[in-house]
């Protein structure tokens, strides 16, 4: 199976699950080049992962991270946090 495959075509941010557990879920996540996945909060812990692409994840407090494939970041619970895509890229997203 192939992430890419799990989406709707045309959409600028969709979300797909992958799996889904007694101790959590993972989601398949893609961000088209230039949109943004919309400042949201979490109310558990997450890890974001991606897998191919290039992004930024920000965060209300200022942090930043850059994310490129292989690289990741720990979502912090109940903190506004919002992800920018620089060409088209795909995550995965555990909680």
């Amino acid at each position: 199976m192939e992430l890419n495959t799990l989406h709707q075509a045309g959409k600028p941010v969709s979300a797909v699950p992958l799996f889904e557990g007694q101790e959590g879920k993972a989601l398949a996540l893609k961000i088209k080049a230039d949109e943004r996945l919309k400042e949201h909060v979490t109310k558990v812990p997450a890890l974001l992962l991606c897998v191919s692409g290039s992004a930024t994840f920000a965060n209300i407090e200022g942090e930043t991270h850059s994310l490129t494939p292989g690289k990741y970041v720990n979502i912090v619970p109940n903190i506004v946090h919002w992800v920018d895509a620089h060409v088209d890229s795909q995550f995965v997203l555990m909680k």
